[in-house]
């Protein structure tokens, strides 16, 4: 039970096949069926689209990063607005992460003690510190719906005393982020970590449960490990994880990835997958992926995909995608995010509608998934 206004989290229906689950998260700004994909929105902006596209996609959430926010345009600028949904006009719910992760991938000359982690920007080479108390500051007035608490996100390959170390920080980070947060209007999430040790995770799962979040993520997984390695980590993760509490995969974005962690339990996702590949040209379709930018299509007069309703493939053929993308026009990274992002949305749909209709394990044979096997 999240124990916060405005929100709840009911699991309305199960898979009998395997552990796929239908939900209902509500939350002040709307309600979210799960499974679900949050499109990411690193700085306020699910990168070209608009407000009105993510809507007609039927984007339910997304996602914006703490860690960018933070430093630009700043904390104290987007309170000023209100928070972010104000700030970017959007009225549907929005889900922080704490930018640990960033701070370790993208910030240069980090330096992590118990306390917290310095970094520099890299933006500017400008010094910050930030403890799991600033972060649940930072993420208060930002104002999404749903925030993480701090952690230390486990690289790949790590060892196992590395692994330890991070289950530690994360343990008593997420403590700090627990007792720091006040907001009554956001649920926090707490995340587990531990790499690739199952008794490492174990122990992650006791801590984090045991400190009682409104939700639990899975995180340092996607990161260099084989498939079949991640699919092992995140069935034993999901399966210690509460019963009816939201189970969020961090990071993970193919969607045959998304198809077989549904399968063992999980019920959100969140990836740049969508709108970067559109960026550089590779399209998902129900066909499986489609290279907009091969000579193949120069004369091809057909939509992206014939099977999907998007503005895209309802307007353009392929040979003018391609065209756009040949000539570097602004346009195509628009068409092509709008079908990505619709293609993920209609994915993630058709997955609920088969868990209600005991025939997920179907979706398995579309020809989307094909050439997409585990590693």
């Amino acid at each position: 039970m999240i124990d916060k206004e405005g929100f709840s989290f009911e699991v309305i229906g199960k898979d009998k096949t395997s552990a796929a689950r239908l939900g209902r998260l509500i939350t002040p700004h709307g309600v979210i069926n799960t499974p679900i994909f949050m499109p990411v929105g690193t700085l306020g902006s699910v990168k070209t689209l608009t407000k009105e596209e993510l809507e007609a996609s039927n984007v339910e959430i997304i996602l914006g990063n703490s860690y960018h926010l933070y430093l630009r345009p700043g904390v104290d600028l987007i309170k000023s607005f209100g928070g972010l949904h104000k700030f970017m006009n959007w009225d549907r719910p929005i889900l922080t992460d704490s930018g640990g992760f960033q701070m370790f991938s993208l910030a240069k000359l980090k330096k992590r003690n118990d306390d917290g982690v310095e970094f520099q920007s890299h933006l500017d080479g400008s010094k910050h510190f930030i403890t799991p108390e600033r972060s649940m500051e930072i993420q208060e007035g930002i104002g999404a719906d749903i925030i993480m608490a701090f952690d230390e996100p486990t690289p790949f390959p790590c060892t196992r005393e590395e692994a330890a170390k991070s289950v530690e920080l994360t343990r008593d980070w997420g403590q700090r982020s627990r007792a720091h947060h006040k907001r009554r209007d956001q649920a926090l999430f707490g995340i587990v970590q531990g790499s690739v040790f199952r008794d490492l995770r174990e122990r992650s799962v006791e801590d984090i449960v045991g400190i009682g979040f409104d939700g639990y993520a899975i995180g340092g997984l996607s990161v260099g490990e084989s498939m079949e390695k991640m699919y092992e980590v995140v069935e034993y993760t999901a399966a210690m994880l509460p019963e009816d509490m939201p189970r969020y995969l961090m990071g993970v974005g193919r969607p045959i990835d998304i198809l077989r962690a549904i399968l063992l339990g999980i019920d959100m996702f969140d990836c740049v997958m969508p709108t970067r590949n559109a960026r550089n040209g590779l399209m998902f379709t129900s066909q499986g992926k489609v290279s907009i930018r091969n000579s193949q299509y120069r004369e091809d007069h057909g939509p992206l995909d014939p099977n999907c309703s998007c503005y895209t493939c309802r307007n353009y053929s392929r040979a003018y995608l391609r065209h756009l993308y040949t000539s570097g026009e602004m346009l195509s990274y628009r068409l092509q995010s709008i079908h990505n992002i619709h293609f993920y949305l209609k994915l993630i749909a058709d997955i609920r509608e088969a868990i209600k209709e005991g025939n997920l394990k179907e979706m398995l044979k579309r020809p989307c998934f094909e050439g997409e096997p585990i590693e």
